[in-house]
C-alpha cells in the first residue's frame, strides 16, 4: 500500500498498529505520521524514521489514510480541527474510538467520506488482537486494505456495525474474562500443592495450548474436550462439578451483561 498514513492521537492502539505495519512491510515508517499534543512521548518513534507532529490539520492534509485514535471526549474537537483539511474523494478515515458510529464521524467530516470503524483489543500490543471492523459506506477495496492493515497486529473479522457493542463484550471485555479464568485455574493449582508462580505458569501455558489447538486444528471445543475425557475419569468429574456450579452459564450471563452495558455507554457517548 503506497499511501501516506496519519495516526491522529497516537496512544497504545495507534503506536502498536504503526509498529505492526512497519514490521509486516505493509508501510514504511517514513510514510506514517504520528500525532500527539506532547511529541516528547514519540521520540523513540522519530528515531526509527516515523514522522511526528502536534499539527493534526497538516498531518491530515499530507495523508491518504487517517486513523482516529483520540479519546471519545476529544473527538469532536479533533474533527472540527481537521475538517477543512479533509478531501472527501481522497481520504479514507478509520476510527478506533469506542462507541462512535461511522455516521457520527461523517456528520462532522462530510457525507461522502468513507469511514471504517475498527475495534481491536489490548492484545494488539503483542500483535495478537481480535479486531472487528465495520462500515456502512466504504468500498470493497478500502475494506480489504483496512483488513490487511489490522491483520499485521492479529486477526480480523468484518461485522455489521450494529454488532459492534456485542463485539466489545466478546473480544474487548473478553480478554478480562479469559484472564480471570486463568487466574482461577492458578488459584486451584495452589490449593492442590503448587507454588503460586508455578501454578500461574502452568495455567497460562495450558490455556494457550487449548486456544492453539482450536486455532491450528480448526476444531470445535467439544471435540478436543472428548479427547481428554475418559469414562469415569478425573476430567469429566471436574468439568461436571464446574457446570453444576454454573461455569458456562455465568460466562454467558457475563458476556450478555457486558454487551448491554457497552450499548448503554455508546448511547451516552453518542
Amino acid at each position: 500500500m503506497n499511501k501516506k498514513i496519519a495516526i491522529i492521537g497516537s496512544g497504545n492502539i495507534g503506536l502498536s498498529l504503526a509498529k505492526g505495519l512497519v514490521k509486516a512491510n505493509f508501510a514504511q515508517a517514513t510514510d506514517i505520521t504520528l500525532t500527539r499534543r506532547n511529541t516528547d512521548h514519540l521520540k523513540s518513534f522519530a528515531d526509527v524514521g516515523f514522522n511526528i507532529s502536534n499539527n493534526n490539520k497538516q498531518a491530515v492534509a499530507d495523508a491518504d489514510v487517517i486513523i482516529l485514535g483520540v479519546l471519545p471526549q476529544q473527538l469532536n474537537t479533533v474533527l472540527d480541527e481537521i475538517q477543512t483539511s479533509i478531501v472527501q474523494a481522497k481520504h479514507l478515515v478509520i476510527s478506533v474510538i469506542s462507541g462512535v458510529s461511522c455516521a457520527a464521524v461523517r456528520e462532522k467530516l462530510g457525507d461522502k467520506v468513507e469511514v471504517v470503524r475498527v475495534m481491536p483489543n489490548t492484545a494488539i500490543a503483542i500483535g495478537q488482537s481480535m479486531t472487528c471492523i465495520a462500515s456502512d459506506n466504504a468500498s470493497a477495496e478500502n475494506i480489504a486494505d483496512v483488513t490487511k492493515m489490522f491483520e499485521t497486529v492479529g486477526s480480523v473479522v468484518k461485522i455489521n456495525e450494529d454488532l459492534m457493542t456485542s463485539a466489545t463484550a466478546l473480544c474487548a471485555c473478553g480478554i478480562a474474562f479469559f484472564l480471570r479464568a486463568i487466574r482461577a485455574a492458578s488459584q486451584g493449582g495452589v490449593e492442590i500443592g503448587f507454588h503460586a508462580d508455578e501454578a500461574l505458569k502452568m495455567a497460562v501455558q495450558t490455556a494457550k495450548g487449548a486456544a492453539d489447538l482450536l486455532l491450528l486444528h480448526g476444531t470445535h471445543p467439544e471435540s478436543e474436550i472428548d479427547k481428554v475425557t475418559s469414562p469415569k475419569g478425573c476430567t469429566i468429574a471436574g468439568l461436571n462439578e464446574m457446570e453444576h456450579n454454573g461455569f458456562s452459564s455465568s460466562l454467558i450471563k457475563g458476556i450478555k451483561l457486558s454487551a448491554l452495558k457497552a450499548g448503554n455507554l455508546y448511547t451516552k457517548e453518542g
